[in-house]
Order: C-alpha cells, then structure tokens, then sequence
C-alpha cells in the first residue's frame, strides 16, 4: 500500500508549516508543574530561593558561526530540490549531530523520506527528533500513518509496528488541542495544518484497526480522516469501501469506493470494480444496520 494518495502535496504543505511544527514541538507540556512546597518553619529561605533557582532545563549548546554558516546552506536550498536539501541536511547532521537546529532538520527529513516512500529511513531520523522535541504532533502524525500503511506478510514484529503507530498517532491528537496559533499564520493555514495533522492520526488509527481486522473499529476512525483532510487521500476512502463492505454496509461502500474512483491515481480502476462488487453484494445480501 502506497504512503499517500499524493505525498509531494504532504511534502510540500508540511514543509511549509515547519515553523509551526516546530513551535508545536516546543509548545508546554499540559502536564501540571508539582506543587510549590512551603518552607519548612525556621528554614534558611535564602537556601531554598538558590535550589529553586536550578535550570528546569539544559542549556543549548554555545552558537558557532561554523555551524550557523552550515545551517544557512542547508536552509537556504529551495524546498523545490528536496534531494540536493536531504544531502545538505545529512552532511550538516553528521558534523553537528547536537546542534539546536538537529530537531528542526530532522522533523524536514520526516516529511522528505515519507514523500519518496522510504519508510525506514522516516522512521528512523523520526524517532531520533521525538527524542529530542517528544511533542512534535506532525512528526508523530506521519509516522503513526505510514507505518501501518507500508506493511505486508514479511513485515517483522507487526503486532510491534502497530502497537506504535496506534501509540504516535494517538498522541498527536492530544496534543494538537494544547497548541496556540504562531503569531505569523492565519487562522485559515493554522486550522488547514491543524485539520491535516488530525487527519494523518485518524487514518494512522484506521489502519491499525484495519491490519488488526476490526473493520467496524476502522470506520469512524477513516471517516474523521476523510472529513478533516482538505484534500481527501483516495487510500482512505479505499479502505473505508473495504470496511464498510466487510460490515455489511454496501451502499456506504458504493459511495466510498466512488468517491475513490473520482481521484487520480493508482486505485482509480480498482475503485471502479469495486463499486460494482459491492452493488451485487448489496443486492443478493442483507445489510447490516449502521
């Protein structure tokens, strides 16, 4: 199965809102801070104000203008030459393996390796920026999507590949609630990479449920992928056909597989068959009650 139904438009649009990927990675956890505790009667405030005064958090390496100049190369190749980029990006990442630009190259690398369909290599340079910014909801919505997508018999571990898609994709869509918008985006691009992003994580959770054979499970999942995605992937229309077949929903199955037949690409005539198979279905066998 392929990654998307048009990945150079993931590509294109998530690289466009890296700012905002970014900002999402770094956003606050919505996890409650402990609770301050009162000093102790007679204890040296003046000690206490010092340990409350530690670092809550590492501070960033020292810049280099070595490194800046490198990043500069790096950022300064148009998106429009994404191998010549994904080069830069590798070179720069293996002489600077802990700058502070690592994350924001590596989450660029997601989107890259996902547009080409090397799923491997996504994964990989994925996990590498979660370590580092756990709360990037894209990088988690990619990643629980394809994973489950680029499966077949020979896959190792599958139970393990879905459990961890089923885990990403279901972050990313806590997460992306807690997120403000960046004060250079409008509300129609936020709520179009918002929108997407969510869209990505159902169908990630569509997927698993559907490798894991709970079709009914599979639909309202692939449904809220369908409605969220401005530009609807045929894949998940694809699969809704299938679900709602297998469930004995034949006319939300004709509807499916049509809308799939509507949109260039590979499922084109495969949606097309489908419809009538799912017409004769509907009309030699009861359907089940939705």
């Amino acid at each position: 199965m392929k990654a998307s139904g048009n990945p150079w438009k993931m590509l294109l649009l998530a690289a466009s809102l890296l700012g905002w990927s970014v900002a999402f990675a770094q956003a606050p956890s919505t996890q409650q801070p402990p609770a301050q505790q009162t000093p102790a009667q007679g204890q040296d405030n003046k000690s206490n104000t010092q340990q409350q005064a530690a670092p809550l958090q590492a501070t960033p390496p020292p810049v280099n203008a070595e490194e800046e100049a490198a990043f500069k190369t790096y950022n300064d190749i148009p998106l429009t030459d994404p191998t010549k980029r994904n080069q830069a990006a590798l070179d720069f990442l293996q002489k600077y393996p802990q700058s502070r630009y690592a994350a924001q190259i590596y989450s660029w690398q997601v989107k890259y390796y996902f547009s080409v369909g090397k799923i491997d290599e996504m994964e990989e340079v994925g996990d590498k920026e979660l370590a580092m910014a756990p709360n990037d909801a894209q990088t988690l919505a990619i990643i629980g999507s394809a994973l489950p997508r680029k499966m077949n018999a020979s896959t190792p571990e599958p139970a393990k590949r879905l459990a961890k898609a089923e885990q990403y994709s279901q972050k990313a869509l806590e997460l992306l609630p807690t997120f403000p918008k960046p004060d250079n985006m409008t509300d129609e691009v936020f709520a179009q990479a918002k929108n997407q992003t969510s869209a990505m994580a159902y169908s990630g959770l569509g997927l698993v449920a559907f490798r894991r054979g709970k079709f009914a499970d599979a639909i309202p999942h692939l449904e809220k992928a369908v409605q969220l995605d401005p530009q609807p992937d045929p894949v998940n229309y694809y699969l809704l056909g299938i679900c709602n077949e297998k469930t004995s929903h034949y006319d939300d199955a004709v509807v499916d597989f049509t809308k799939c037949s509507d949109m260039p690409g590979g499922l084109q005539a495969t949606c097309k068959t489908n419809i009538d198979e799912a017409k004769k279905l509907g009309a030699t066998q009861l359907s089940a009650p939705k």
